[in-house]
């Protein structure tokens, strides 16, 4: 069932488990996390990184979220993902978005506070709750990672803008660790004491280690993300398939197999596996 991203946080926030959040790109990646959600009986969400609102491959991807969603026996929120824009925003919320993140995490405050407050009062005249982010959380090729975002910041952000959820920078990083990042399990804490009532992000999900990512959980966190690693699963099953396969239906079984496989393992990890009757 479509739900809203204050519903499925909610279900998280009472459970005290993570609520495992998938980037997708095509009919097959959605197939594959859709199955394992439906199996585990685990609510979830899908969501499409800004970039593809930005080009067409949104207009195209999200009618195949709605249909499973719409389908689903589980609740299942799609999200736009480190949204950089008005344009990309509002597209989102065009293409049936239920929940919007804006990352506005490169500005000085000041400015991340005026364009996430702006996206939160847009997307509200729609019933969308927002994600912000507050610490850019970069990627793994750069060359420095910023400063773990201080309970200051986080509050002061989110008292300000209204958002129902905030990506924390806590020692994470997007695409494939060269090694395996620490993470500050007591900053986690610390934040989720002084904002009860929004649901902390961890972002750069893919590769961290199993005992930090379930740390971190009991520390507070309530959405994670995995991106690169469900890219991974599809294309590493796609690039072992015969080329002699020639019917794309047949040839793409497989990859599907494999990215449900791997939504199955990190569902179980975040402790959403069982959550639905």
């Amino acid at each position: 069932m479509l739900v809203t991203f204050d519903e499925v946080l909610s279900i998280a926030d009472k459970g005290e488990f993570a609520i495992p959040a998938f980037n997708v790109y095509n009919m097959e990646t959605v197939m594959g996390i859709i199955n394992a959600a439906e199996e585990l009986r685990a609510p979830i969400i899908i969501q499409c990184y800004s970039r593809l609102f930005a080009n067409e491959e949104g207009y195209y991807v999200s009618p195949i979220i709605l249909a499973a969603a719409k389908k689903a026996t589980v609740p299942v929120c799609f999200h736009l993902d480190h949204g950089t824009g008005e344009k990309e925003v509002m597209r989102a919320v065009r293409y049936g978005a239920t929940g919007i993140m804006i990352d506005a995490s490169t500005q000085p405050m000041d400015g991340n506070i005026a364009e996430t407050k702006k996206m939160v009062e847009l997307c509200g005249y729609n019933g969308i709750q927002v994600e912000g982010e507050i610490g850019h959380i970069g990627s793994v090729n750069d060359e420095s990672m910023c400063a773990s975002t201080t309970v200051d910041e986080a509050t002061t952000y989110a008292n300000a803008t209204g958002i129902r959820a905030l990506a924390i920078m806590v020692g994470t990083a997007h695409g494939h660790y060269k090694k395996a990042p620490k993470l500050d399990i007591d900053r986690i804490a610390e934040i989720h004491a002084a904002l009860p009532n929004v649901s902390l992000v961890l972002h750069g999900g893919s590769g961290i280690p199993d005992e930090q990512i379930i740390a971190s959980i009991k520390a507070g966190i309530r959405k994670i993300n995995f991106g690169t690693d469900v890219c991974y699963s599809f294309l590493d099953k796609v690039f072992e398939t015969s080329r002699s396969l020639i019917a794309v239906d047949l040839f793409m079984k497989d990859a599907i197999k494999n990215v449900q496989a791997f939504a199955k393992e990190k569902i179980k990890l975040l402790g959403a596996d069982g959550k639905v009757k």
